[in-house]
């Protein structure tokens, strides 16, 4: 069961739950994760999702996460997704933004962290088919191209000043 929230409540009151195919095909609001994975040197991991995922199949992203089930805290279900979907574990998650993405396929309130991460990566649980270390710079460079597929949720996420500041070492 996924937790529903309340679009008009920022901090993310919960106001029930809905099994994820019903919250799918409703576009019903949510919480969900997502978590940068930067190496030590600023590199990030970009993904391909798998053809058979229920939103966005077979398109990049370089956020790792899903939605909250019910009960479920984010810290929680961000190091929860982040183990399942790239087999990293053991890290420490730093906040980077809470906010409500809006869209046509999905609408959620948002729980963003970034980590920094130097072992290996490997797909645990087949959401992820392929993926990358890139540096920041070419990432934003490739994001200019809007057939180049990626997904919305994540192009939204790094076009905000305060997360385009920290990949690119601007405003230091």
């Amino acid at each position: 069961m996924v937790a529903l929230f309340d679009p008009d409540d920022a901090d993310g009151r919960v106001i029930g739950a809905v099994p994820r195919a019903r919250m799918r095909a409703e576009n019903l609001p949510h919480g969900a994760t997502a978590v940068l994975v930067r190496r030590p040197s600023g590199e990030l991991y970009v993904h391909r999702r798998a053809d058979d995922k229920d939103i966005w199949p077979g398109r990049h992203d370089c956020a790792a996460g899903g939605v909250l089930q019910r009960g479920e805290e984010p810290d929680e279900a961000a190091l929860r997704e982040l183990g399942e979907e790239l087999g990293i574990v053991g890290v420490t998650l730093t906040p980077l933004v809470r906010r409500w993405y809006i869209g046509p396929d999905t609408t959620y309130l948002a729980h963003a962290y970034v980590t920094t991460w130097d072992g290996p990566v490997r797909f645990a649980d087949g959401e992820v088919t392929d993926g990358w270390w890139e540096t920041p710079s070419r990432l934003y460079e490739r994001l200019l191209d809007p057939s180049w597929p990626f997904v919305p949720d994540t192009r939204e996420l790094l076009d905000l000043p305060q997360v385009r500041a920290l990949l690119l070492g601007e405003g230091d």
